[in-house]
């Protein structure tokens, strides 16, 4: 069963079941508050009926939350700028923008409605707009308005400039973001010592911070730095699947940057992964393992309490990591209390019923912060993807008559929208840049190197480890 987003009360008057919705609007169409009733909330309608019902006017404004469960999902079914149009046409048809004189007094109720709409949309979605057809269309229906009210025009200049401002800031951030990013996947599988490890050959967590707070507070720099350039629509574009109705293939209409913040942001969980399985097989002797083992399970302890569960499960997924969990004699010298607790937290078992009731109590915990440190949830995004995908794989985009199943993208909504809200919160801690650059550049080894340095440390306990471990060595210093 569906929930309904907070604060959603839309009421659409639709159909019966198994009752085709005409497609077309009738001639004289009434608005909007024509199709309003007292009832529950609608769970589906026809794509025309809930476009009309985004359309504001002199007397209507549809509720926030169904502004943005339509201007999320309906990218599924047709590309935002074609929505925008379509928008912009019933304006003009119901508010006869293309006659002359205009409905001076009837205008004047209806601009501030269609900018405030223009308004949430530039400010929630702010790539739709990197289509210069959706900047057309929305000076189009200005300049429709504007002879009722100079005001309009100065008010669509505020909100280009805003607009403007805002994707430079994208850009500039997510080009930097990207270098960054490209940078992280460094692997250097020439670092494996072998049995005469020298000193240390790179630098190790340890010498660059040894405080598992600070590092805590530095990992949600990171995890925060890069949920700031992921768009609610990237969860939506991604969903390129076939219409049951006539097996057609829909378009994702993603040929902007589509998932890449999303990807990268993936891309940063396994380097984590990765990065402490290195931490922990890099060092030679037993006792620098034990104490890099322990330093994350403090580290881990620290990104639950300020409820960066990203960052906790990566550093979990890579302490199990094989060539790690393996390590039986360096983990008999390890304090392992504190990291069971972890685990049992993170465990997926009951469809991660731990780590979601910890969740729950995060987000209710930024609800009512009056700091920011409070207020920050950062939850274990891979988990988010995968319901998100099960959403999307396990409810059709249409029912059998041919509506659109509204009930599938009010969950959609509730689950990216709770999101977005977790996401806009501002980094309560001071940047550490030695440390950042750490996280972002050290290298880190590959599969096959994680193995051969975990071999290195303890020595293969069968025939198989064996053979791996001599094949591993000979390419590596074939590689060298």
């Amino acid at each position: 069963m569906f929930t309904t987003p907070s604060g959603f009360s839309p009421h659409l008057a639709c159909a019966e079941p198994g009752e085709q919705e005409e497609e077309e609007a009738p001639q004289e169409s009434p608005g909007p508050a024509a199709c309003l009733t007292d009832g529950p909330p609608f769970t589906s309608a026809s794509l025309e009926t809930l476009i009309q019902n985004l359309v504001p006017t002199a007397d209507y404004y549809p509720e926030k939350a169904y502004v943005f469960t339509l201007l999320l999902s309906a990218r599924l079914f047709i590309p935002p700028s074609e929505l925008l149009s379509r928008v912009c046409e019933l304006c003009i048809k119901q508010q006869q923008l293309d006659q002359s004189p205009l409905d001076t007094v009837k205008v004047r109720k209806f601009g501030p409605k269609i900018l405030q709409l223009l308004r949430e949309w530039t400010e929630t979605f702010p790539s739709d707009f990197r289509d210069e057809k959706m900047v057309g269309h929305l000076k189009d229906i200005i300049r429709r308005i504007a002879p009722c009210d100079e005001a309009y025009w100065k008010t669509l200049n505020q909100m280009l400039q805003k607009l403007n401002q805002r994707l430079a800031l994208m850009s500039q951030g997510e080009e930097s973001f990207f270098k960054v990013s490209l940078n992280a996947s460094s692997i250097s599988d020439k670092l494996v010592a072998f049995k005469t490890k020298p000193p240390p050959i790179q630098k190790d967590i340890l010498s660059i911070c040894n405080d598992p707070y600070t590092l805590a507070q530095q990992l949600t720099h990171v995890e925060l730095e890069h949920l700031s350039h992921i768009g609610p629509e990237e969860f939506v574009q991604a969903f390129v699947q076939k219409d049951p109705l006539d097996g057609t293939q829909q378009p994702s209409f993603s040929e902007q940057k589509k998932t890449s913040n999303l990807e990268a942001y993936v891309r940063w969980f396994n380097r984590l992964c990765y990065l402490v399985a290195t931490e922990i097989c890099m060092p030679a002797k037993k006792k620098q393992r034990a104490t890099v083992i322990e330093f994350f399970i403090d580290v881990a302890r620290e990104c639950f309490n300020i409820g960066n569960f990203n960052s906790l499960m990566a550093i979990i997924s890579g302490m199990n990591m094989t060539p790690v969990s393996r390590l039986k004699k360096t983990w008999s010298k390890t304090k392992t209390a504190k990291y069971f607790i972890l685990e049992h937290q993170m465990d997926p078992t009951g469809n991660f019923y731990n780590y979601r009731t910890a969740l729950r109590g995060a987000a209710h915990r930024s609800q009512t912060a009056n700091s920011n440190r409070e207020k920050i949830v950062i939850p274990f995004f891979s988990l988010l993807i995968k319901d998100i995908y099960f959403l999307n794989e396990g409810c059709a985009n249409r029912l059998p008559n041919g509506h659109v199943n509204f009930e599938k993208f009010m969950e959609l909504a509730r689950q990216v929208g709770e999101f977005m809200t977790w996401k806009q919160v501002e980094c309560p801690f001071e940047e550490d840049r030695a440390i950042l650059l750490y996280l972002h550049t050290a290298p880190i080894f590959s599969e096959d190197g994680l193995y051969l340095a975990s071999y290195e440390s303890e020595s293969p306990e069968n025939q198989v480890e064996k053979d791996r471990w001599k094949a591993l060595r000979s390419n590596v210093l074939a590689k060298t």
